[in-house]
């Protein structure tokens, strides 16, 4: 059946075709079948990602086809992302290491990272940033590689995490981050930034119960936050005007669990991001707001577990 694919554009198309007629679910760098097929196939036969389209009508070997193919199979039967079958995946512009240790690198916090966090930071001074639960490291070494003259800390909790995090430093060069274990903000007694950014756990319990199959290869630690999934947010809120200079910024990502905070907190002022594809459910606080809401907030917060 397979005797008729003979050029890269040709194992693209099947294999957007397989996959598409598998169900499989895209939610892991890429969102289509065919950016999925592509990443595979280029891989495997060892090209660049940017390779022209010229290349398409290139014929493959027998012996490259059965790689290509054998990456398809595990894709539709084990449906493991994409980035874990490659190692591999893009984040604002650069190239990081995935694998089972982090979630895959798919924030749209790539896109502020890539426009110096503007118009949010209105032109303030940042010597210092933070970027709280990093996993793979992505967040604070993008941000460390486009802000070279800033100083960037990356927490986790998890010790697989930050030994890719740091696999991930090593790989970009970033000298200007440093990598600390931390439960959220426990370990970071007296440090102070003028920028939090943080892509924290956010899927309700019954949302991360009924993920598809390709969820189950991701830590679940970088998942799950509570009935509402805002477990980690609120207590992120409640403590980040301890670590936020006077003048500081908090970025967070809550996802879908937007809705579920400005209920809780409909008094606290809270700017939602706008992306180039809509809002994402990211907002920016100021810390003199966090302050002003802060009975409030840790009210909700000492709640949680």
């Amino acid at each position: 059946m397979t005797d008729e694919l003979q050029t890269i554009i040709d194992l693209i198309r099947y294999g957007a075709s397989r996959f598409n007629a598998a169900g499989l679910t895209f939610g892991h760098s890429f969102d289509n079948a065919i950016d999925e097929a592509t990443q595979l196939t280029l891989h495997a036969l060892h090209l660049p990602h940017d390779i022209g389209p010229a290349y398409g009508q290139a014929r493959v070997t027998l012996a490259e086809k059965e790689d290509v193919l054998g990456l398809f199979l595990r894709r539709i039967e084990e449906r493991i992302p994409a980035a874990y079958l490659t190692g591999e995946a893009w984040f604002a512009g650069l190239s990081f290491k995935s694998d089972p240790r982090a979630l895959v690198p798919r924030s749209p916090i790539a896109e502020l990272i890539e426009n110096g966090f503007e118009p949010w930071l209105g032109g303030r001074e940042v010597l210092r940033a933070l970027d709280l639960c990093t996993g793979s490291g992505c967040i604070a070494i993008a941000t460390a590689h486009y802000n070279p003259e800033w100083h960037v800390d990356g927490v986790d909790l998890s010790d697989a995490a930050l030994a890719l995090a740091e696999e991930n430093r090593g790989r970009l060069h970033a000298d200007n981050v440093r990598l600390l274990k931390s439960d959220l903000f426990s370990n970071l007694v007296g440090e102070h930034y003028d920028l939090i950014v943080t892509n924290p756990p956010y899927v309700t319990n019954a949302e991360t119960d009924a993920l598809p199959r390709e969820y189950a290869h991701e830590p679940e630690l970088g998942l799950r936050a509570g009935d509402d999934g805002l477990d980690l947010a609120l207590k992120i809120l409640r403590d980040a005007p301890l670590h936020l200079t006077d003048h500081g910024l908090l970025i967070c990502e809550v996802g879908e669990a937007e809705q579920a905070l400005t209920r809780l907190l409909p008094e606290l002022p809270l700017a939602w991001v706008e992306f180039k594809v809509g809002q994402m459910g990211i907002f920016v606080a100021e810390r003199h707001d966090l302050v002003t809401h802060n009975a409030r907030i840790k009210k909700l917060a000492d709640k949680r577990p």
